[in-house]
């Protein structure tokens, strides 16, 4: 991997987690708790509670995600960068660009 990929994959890494961050941000609005006097419109009070379990598990993930992207980032300068984990073949390029918080090809993935 030559140093023009890998400044490639840097700026995707960085456009990633400022992304993540975003959404972070907003799931971490919409997981503030729901008062059981403020009134919440047409919705339910007990739809309320669900979409706001939804958006918890959602913002879990997207803080897994920033902790994997920022350790890729991190990372990034290592031999192991764009091996496989399990398997030790290298990642194609393709899959780190669409998943750079990712440490396992295709095959290994599934």
């Amino acid at each position: 991997m030559d140093a023009q990929e890998k400044q490639r994959f840097a700026a995707r890494l960085q456009d990633a987690i400022t992304a993540t961050e975003k959404d972070i941000a907003a799931l971490t609005e919409l997981t503030r708790p729901i008062a059981p006097d403020n009134a919440i419109g047409r919705l339910s009070r007990l739809e309320a509670m669900n979409t706001k379990s939804i958006n918890e598990a959602a913002l879990h993930s997207a803080r897994n995600k920033l902790g994997k992207l920022k350790y890729t980032l991190n990372n990034l300068d290592s031999d192991e960068f764009g091996i496989c984990a399990e398997c030790g073949e290298p990642i194609p390029p393709a899959r780190i660009l669409a998943m750079p918080e990712s440490n396992r090809c295709v095959a290994c993935a599934d």
